[in-house]
């Protein structure tokens, strides 16, 4: 079974608390704006600075993070549930899916192939997606999904420098993925 456990403190201390499954409100469970470290089995989740799956993004795969460069801002809480064989994207130049597309497989830093500061919106085929506003997974996220085509970025428009897909936890490689936190409002 998938799962989060979530802590108060660094290091896996203080109060806990496990799901199982989605949480749009982590108010309601006396645990908003307080994790400072978790733990994922299974499934990918995906942590919002915002209730109802909104503001920014961070992914996290099978795996502890004692520590979290989000410490004490995650209001919600999704667990990745889509398929996450055999990943495909197409990012677009301009928004509403115009200009210059390229489709990606596997884990790219955009700036070697000098498409990275121009993407403007994507189409998910198969697989969860994180985009980066830096290379090397530095900077701001975005989870892109296949039910959630986004035709125009907003402030995270031409910003994209890298992207890759989820990875079940048969590949999770024991490193947190950076962020830093500030909001990205997208929706």
């Amino acid at each position: 079974m998938s799962k989060i456990t979530v802590f108060e403190g660094i290091n896996f201390s203080g109060r806990s608390k496990e799901f199982t499954s989605s949480v749009s409100n982590l108010v309601k469970d006396n645990f908003n704006d307080c994790i400072s470290s978790l733990r994922v089995i299974g499934s990918p989740w995906v942590a919002y600075s915002d209730v109802n799956f909104r503001g920014s993004q961070f992914a996290f795969e099978e795996g502890e993070y004692a520590t979290l460069e989000c410490d004490k801002s995650i209001s919600s809480l999704e667990m990745v549930t889509e398929d996450l064989t055999n990943p495909q994207i197409t990012l677009y130049e301009d928004d509403n899916y115009g200009g210059k597309s390229r489709v990606f497989t596997s884990e790219i830093n955009l700036v070697h192939i000098s498409f990275h500061n121009v993407v403007s919106s994507h189409k998910v085929q198969r697989g969860v997606w994180v985009l980066y506003e830096k290379s090397n997974r530095g900077g701001a996220q975005m989870v892109a999904r296949p039910s959630r085509d986004l035709p125009n970025y907003g402030s995270f428009n031409n910003k994209v420098s890298h992207v890759r897909p989820l990875n079940g936890s048969q590949d999770y490689q024991g490193t947190q993925l950076r962020a830093n936190f500030y909001l990205t409002s997208l929706l």
